[in-house]
Order: C-alpha cells, then sequence, then structure tokens
C-alpha cells in the first residue's frame, strides 16, 4: 500500500469519526468516536513521520530497520484496530 493511499484513507476515516462525533447523541457515543477520530490522526501522523525519516535517512541499515520495525507495529495497530471493530459488530 503506498504511502498516498495509507494517508488518504487515515484522512477519510479521521474526518469520518470527527462527523460522527460531532453528530454524537450521548456521551458515550461521543466518547467512542472521538476515540476512534484520534486513533486515525495519531495512524495518519505515524506515517507521516515514518514517510519523512524514509526520505531523509531511508539508506542508512540502523534506521531502516528501525523504519521496519515501526512499520511493523502500525500494522499490528491497525491489526488490533480491526479486532476492536470486530468485537463491538459482534456485541451489537
Amino acid at each position: 500500500m503506498s504511502i498516498k493511499h495509507q494517508l488518504e484513507t487515515c484522512a477519510k476515516q479521521y474526518s469520518r469519526w470527527k462527523e460522527l462525533a460531532l453528530k454524537a447523541k450521548t456521551m458515550d457515543e461521543l466518547k467512542m468516536c472521538l476515540k476512534k477520530a484520534i486513533f486515525w490522526m495519531e495512524l495518519q501522523t505515524a506515517f507521516v513521520t515514518l514517510w519523512s525519516v524514509e526520505q531523509v535517512r531511508g539508506d542508512e541499515p540502523e534506521i531502516r530497520q528501525n523504519i521496519i520495525t515501526a512499520k511493523s507495529n502500525l500494522s499490528r495497530r491497525l491489526a488490533d484496530y480491526a479486532e476492536e471493530v470486530l468485537n463491538e459488530i459482534n456485541r451489537q
């Protein structure tokens, strides 16, 4: 997945959850929407940061290894998020 696609996905999801938070009717609904909006904003920031580091110092072996580790951690966070969403769906 390209960085452009990753950033577009994060921005779209952030906007979606922010709008839902603004329309929330209960405090619990507001908290859930804001939690998800912040997740997508943090993810977008992480992708931009990694991309920037990769552009500037990505050819250095130690930095390259750190970038790979960070991308792996982001993938794990996305997998955890997907599992959380599935659990929410199953509870409904």
